[in-house]
């Protein structure tokens, strides 16, 4: 019934699109308030989700200082030539 509070209300509109249903506010603000809820009650979770974080920075950050260096940076001085060395590798 959509006068029921907290009921996922939709209405029927008609535009350049089509036809079809448009949910309201509500439905994300539901969406949101149940994640926060979740995240929030966490003891475990939180732990397991600070691992993840510092093994991705180390993974993106930390290694690719050490294993990916700017070859391109250190061997071309300029953006032309850089550009030029990048067009023949890629047409070759």
């Amino acid at each position: 019934t959509p006068g029921r509070p907290g009921a996922l209300t939709a209405r029927r509109v008609s535009s350049s699109f089509g036809e079809g249903m448009v949910w309201s506010r509500t439905w994300l603000a539901r969406v949101f308030r149940f994640y926060h809820e979740g995240f929030r009650s966490m003891t475990v979770g939180r732990t397991l989700w600070v691992i993840i974080l510092i093994k991705l920075f180390i993974m993106f950050f930390v290694l690719r200082v050490f294993f990916f260096p700017d070859f391109l940076r250190s061997k071309f001085g300029s953006e032309e030539e850089r550009g030029a060395y990048v067009l023949e590798q890629l047409i070759r």
